[in-house]
């Protein structure tokens, strides 16, 4: 488990489980099927992602899997910053 698990899970509670708490959140849980997220939340998820893990979320990323748990946020979050840093590793070496 990431370290990412605990944030992602504070602001889904915050934003859309106010009466639920982390423990209650089971990571895999399904968020979209579960309607807990519908797609204006998904955007709104994808906005925080952006802005609190400095990571841009393109349109290829906007696949439904990437933000359907708190365990594919996770994954999602693990990949792009691989990416990321190979890309930068590419530009820089």
């Amino acid at each position: 488990m990431s370290s990412n698990t605990d944030r992602i899970k504070r602001f889904l509670i915050e934003e859309f489980l106010p009466d639920v708490t982390p423990d209650e959140l089971a990571d895999d849980h399904d968020l979209l099927s579960d309607g807990v997220i519908d797609s204006l939340g998904v955007l709104k998820l994808i906005a925080w992602v952006e802005d609190h893990f400095a990571l841009p979320v393109d349109d290829t990323d906007l696949d439904p899997n990437n933000f359907r748990s708190v365990t594919a946020i996770d994954a999602f979050i693990t990949q792009r910053r691989t990416t990321a840093d190979a890309a930068t590793a590419t530009v820089g070496g």
